[in-house]
């Protein structure tokens, strides 16, 4: 996770899990940072410092209520401007969701297949994982020309190699090392 905005993530979610509203907030965050990102105008008056702290709390309202965001949002911006860390927006909704998927004891796996797998297969491989990592998966599945046949899993920094192509290797490396 990124440093500067693991602060204001972590923050934000104390509070949001706190009031059962951590899924809410992350889209609030991320609907705000959508128009942050898509707007070079919001950038700039959030960023300069002949704009007053009073306007850029004033626009960026008017931009929450029209997006739907709550209060635990509104205050979360309010006190981004304050310290001077819009330019983190980004950096900070990313952190949040990371924050709030390890909090909730949740794992994402990148899964790379030779080929499509079928509905009980992912499931099965959802469930051995969950199984290996004690958390629960939210898989991603892809296809990889690359492999010749198995699957590689990707949980965080964990590469778990069941491909065809490394089953070889390591066959290759045991009957040379006799």
């Amino acid at each position: 996770m990124k440093s500067a905005g693991l602060q204001y993530a972590n923050a934000l979610a104390d509070i949001a899990l706190e009031q059962g509203s951590a899924a809410a907030a992350g889209k609030q965050l991320n609907d705000f940072v959508a128009a942050y990102l898509l707007s070079a105008e919001l950038r700039n008056v959030l960023a300069s410092p002949a704009v007053r702290r009073e306007e850029k709390h004033s626009v960026t309202e008017k931009i929450a209520v029209r997006l739907g965001a709550g209060k635990i949002l509104r205050n979360f911006l309010r006190t981004v401007i304050d310290h001077r860390r819009t330019h983190l927006l980004p950096e900070m909704a990313e952190t949040y969701q990371e924050v709030i998927r390890q909090r909730e004891g949740i794992a994402e796996a990148e899964i790379s297949s030779a080929m499509e797998l079928s509905a009980a297969q992912k499931k099965q491989l959802s469930q051995t994982l969950e199984r290996i990592t004690g958390k629960k998966i939210e898989a991603r599945f892809s296809l990889d020309a690359n492999l010749l046949g198995g699957v590689v899993v990707r949980i965080g920094s964990t590469i778990y190699d069941g491909s065809l192509r490394s089953g070889l290797n390591a066959l290759r490396a045991r009957l040379a090392a006799e």
